[in-house]
């Protein structure tokens, strides 16, 4: 089992950068790929981006493909959410997941595949 913590988010202005951090603990952090996922409030949870286990694998949604950056730090046990170019609609709750993937290069995409879901970290985006 992986223990899943959220840090970094905040207010931004639109157009402007926060950083998020997803720290692990427990078990061995590279047996897990890790997605991060937001939830505005009234819509359903969505998936942003993800990174295999290896770290060379990455797969983004296309609202914010070009805009975000996913990246991991396996001394660290942490998995960073670089977002530029911040706009109002991501506004949300992200929430950062770990699935046990088998595969060291696959990216889970879907919410339903993570085993692991941290509590989450509040960003806000105004114009």
């Amino acid at each position: 089992q992986v223990q899943l913590v959220e840090s970094g988010g905040g207010l931004a202005q639109a157009g402007g950068s926060l950083r998020l951090s997803c720290a692990a603990s427990g078990r061995t952090f590279s047996n897990y790929a890790v997605g991060w996922h937001r939830q505005a409030p009234g819509k359903e949870r969505e998936f942003v981006a993800a990174i295999s286990r290896s770290g060379e694998m990455r797969y983004y949604a296309d609202s914010v493909k070009g805009r975000f950056t996913i990246s991991r730090d396996s001394a660290k046990k942490t998995v960073f959410l670089q977002m530029n170019t911040l706009k109002p609609e991501d506004t949300a709750v992200y929430y950062c997941a770990a699935d046990p993937a088998l595969s060291r290069a696959y990216v889970p995409r879907r919410s339903g595949e993570y085993d692991y879901w941290g509590q989450g970290t509040q960003v806000t985006v105004s114009s």
